[in-house]
């Protein structure tokens, strides 16, 4: 068995084609359509061919978180490169990511993140923008994450009302942290 990567520790061609459809699926039925048996039947193979390539279910969501991060830290350093220190923008960018990927987003922030087994610097790089922004505060920019992840999931699950002007709320909680 093995666990996914080559020799350079990479995920491999048929690895990145699991994670691949598993992507797929996941966006496009959420989280609770994502089996080993399901993404087995998507590639026309059987469940057991996947741990070849996976030792389990858990390693697929990894992947699938890495790849979360991975993108929603392109977003922001995009934003920060285009309006260096806005948090307005910032907060568009990370709104904007997670709300064209709902269920990747929900997999990868609505449970524990997998630090031990993330590619090594890709939680700091997703931070970092946002860490820039806040002046290096680092008690300040998790308020900050805290706020936009919370207002994101509320957004996500339908909980605001439909009259709820979210754009003001995102405004005004973004100027309550940083009057």
């Amino acid at each position: 068995m093995t666990d996914g990567t080559g020799a350079t520790g990479r995920l491999t061609a048929r690895a990145r084609e699991i994670v691949a459809a598993a992507r797929d699926l996941l966006e496009e039925s959420g989280p609770a359509a994502l089996t080993m048996r399901t993404l087995a039947d998507r590639l026309g193979i059987k469940a057991p061919s996947l741990y070849k390539h996976f030792p389990d279910k858990h390693a697929v969501e990894v992947e699938l978180a890495a790849q979360m991060l991975e993108e929603s830290a392109e977003a922001l350093e995009t934003a920060a490169t285009r309006t260096p220190g806005s948090l307005e923008e910032l907060a568009r960018a990370y709104r904007t990511y997670a709300l064209s990927h709902p269920h990747l987003y929900c997999l990868a922030t609505e449970r524990p993140l997998p630090r031990a087994s993330l590619p090594a610097g890709l939680e700091d790089r997703a931070a970092l923008p946002l860490l820039r922004a806040c002046g290096g505060d680092l008690d300040l920019a998790r308020a900050t994450w805290a706020f936009a992840h919370g207002m994101v999931v509320l957004e996500i699950h339908g909980r605001f009302p439909e009259d709820a002007d979210l754009d003001a709320a995102w405004k005004r909680g973004l100027r309550a942290l940083h009057p």
